[in-house]
Parts: structure tokens; sequence; C-alpha cells
């Protein structure tokens, strides 16, 4: 066993970013347990560059070990009362948390801007079709119902739908307000409450949909947010509390997370890369198609799943590919 992790671990360690001692005095990213925004207490800061001027943004920590538990520990103990709350409280915040990102919908994307690169118009619709899926978790009520099914006389038989406990969600770098925005608030609607790892490369708007879930009325232990590197993955796939993990990345790190999580009893949800075709048939508008396959292959500079990397001529479109 101790083999097949190994290699995994070894090909994601050199995807980890540098760590570096922090100047004094400069910007840092928060943890967020408990409900409190605090400074770590690491001594391996992870660098956060502007990549328009290269300008060092702020430092992200390596959360250490202490933190760490101490994370999983309040999830855990805020998992006792939150997992009694009534659907419709919870379904409340979900309002409350929609209405509040529409309204900082600039804030979010101007800090997808400024640490991932994004064009601002591009950085908006992160934001939107995150903003989706919270609209779209208004109607949770209706998700959560069970089922009652007569099999005989005398005889039912009953569908529930509990909450599992702790989760974890291990976002990329590529989408910093859509991807979190999948997990976390659909996590704790269902009753369960969450670590959340943002990517190392751009957590702004994780920080920011923190603030804004705080003010929707989650309650302190009920989301908390970790940073670092490959140290905070593998603490997520190993802590015996939590009991299932989403992830959204790169083909190396998914695998890595699926085998070590699933190894320890987790439920794994890992969206990895994609092999993505566009299907290209007689009757298609020549230059709309290639104008739009530029745009599917090489939009977000092909950083998202579903970027295009094959194109299939069909027919007479063939007699394009010459040119």
């Amino acid at each position: 066993m101790q083999s097949s992790l190994l290699r995994p671990l070894s090909l994601l360690s050199k995807r980890t970013l540098a760590t570096v001692a922090k100047p004094h005095g400069a910007a840092t990213t928060k943890l967020y347990i408990n409900g409190e925004f605090i400074e770590s207490e690491t001594d391996q800061w992870i660098p956060l560059h502007n990549p328009a001027t290269n300008e060092i943004v702020t430092y992200v920590p390596q959360a250490t070990p202490r933190e760490l538990k101490e994370a999983e520990d309040v999830a855990k103990s805020a998992f006792k009362t939150w997992k009694k709350s009534t659907i419709l409280s919870r379904q409340r915040i979900m309002f409350e948390l929609q209405a509040l990102i529409r309204q900082n919908m600039d804030v979010l994307a101007s800090s997808i801007v400024t640490e991932q690169g994004k064009t601002f118009a591009d950085a908006k619709g992160d934001v939107m079709r995150g903003l989706q899926v919270v609209e779209a978790n208004c109607g949770i009520p209706t998700s959560l119902m069970g089922e009652k099914l007569p099999v005989s006389s005398g005889m039912d038989t009953y569908n529930f739908r509990e909450p599992l406990g702790v989760t974890a969600g291990i976002a990329p770098f590529n989408f910093p307000a859509m991807i979190p925005l999948w997990m976390f608030p659909l996590s704790i609607a269902c009753g369960n409450t969450m670590l959340l790892k943002p990517s190392e490369r751009d957590p702004g708007a994780t920080m920011i949909l923190t603030k804004l879930a705080e003010e929707a009325g989650v309650p302190k232990g009920v989301l908390n947010v970790v940073h670092g590197g490959v140290d905070t993955v593998n603490f997520l796939c190993d802590a015996p509390s939590v009991r299932a993990i989403s992830f959204v990345g790169s083909d190396i790190a998914g695998k890595h997370i699926y085998e070590r999580g699933s190894k320890n009893g987790k439920r794994v949800q890992a969206n990895l890369g994609a092999k993505n075709h566009g299907v290209i048939l007689p009757d298609a508008n020549k230059n709309h198609t290639l104008n739009q396959l530029v745009g599917a292959a090489f939009g977000a500079a092909g950083q998202r799943c579903m970027a295009l990397s094959t194109v299939v001529f069909v027919g007479e479109t063939n007699e394009w590919l010459p040119e």
C-alpha cells in the first residue's frame, strides 16, 4: 500500500509552489476557523503574484498541523448542532447568500482579476456561474425530500436523506469563485460542515465568499477555510472526521486524492481533466465555426475542463484543413 501512495505523492509534490519566509509587515491571507479570520503561525508562506505585474499581492500560509487539526475538531463539533437545524433555516441562509454574492459581484471579480489574471468580464462570468449554483441550491427542500413506498399489505419502505458529517472541498486555480460555490453551499445546505481548501494560487475570492457566508448567517464552525499545498491536501484525505471529499483539478492531483481518500474510507468525488471534442458537420458556417473553435480551445489559456483538444471534421469540412 505504501508504494502505491508514494509515487502519486511524489508527482503531486512537484506541482507544489515553493514556500518562502514572509517579509515583516507583508500582506497575508488568513485562515478561517470557528468563525474567525486568524493569522497562521506557520513559517512557510507561498507568495502570490499578480500575473499582470508580477507584484506580490499576498502571502498564503501552509497551515500548520495544529491549525489543520483545530479546523477539523471545530467542524466536527459544529456538526453536532448544525445537523439538527431545520431545512428551512438553511434555505434562508442560501437566499441571503445569493443576494450578497450578487451585490458584491464586482468585488469578487476584481479579486479574481488581480490574483488569477482573467479579464474583468470573464471574472464576472466566473462569479455568475457560481451564483447560479447557489440560486439553484435555494430549492434544497425539494432536493432533500425522502420517499415512501407501500410494498405489501401493512408494510411500507421509507427513504430518508441525512447529512454525512464533516466534508472537505479542494478547489483549483482556474475558477476561483465558481468551483468553491459548487462545494460549500451545497454541503452546508444539506446539514454538513465543511473544510474548504481554495487554490494557494488565488484564494482571495474564497475568502470574500467566506465573509459573505458569515454575513448570510452561517454559524461558527460550519464553514472553515484552510490553506496550503500537498500537506493540507493529505491532511484532508487522512483526517478521521472527514467523511467525504469533493475535488476539481488536474489528473495527477485528482488520482492521488481519490486513491488516498478512498483508502481511508471516504466518499471521494474527483473531477479531473477531460478530453473534449468539437464535431464539425458539413452545414456549419465556416467563419463562425473557426472563431468558436479558437475560443473553445484557447479561451482562459486553455485552463478549463471543457477546453477543446480535438476537432473532428465531418464530410466536406475536411476541405478546411489545408487552410
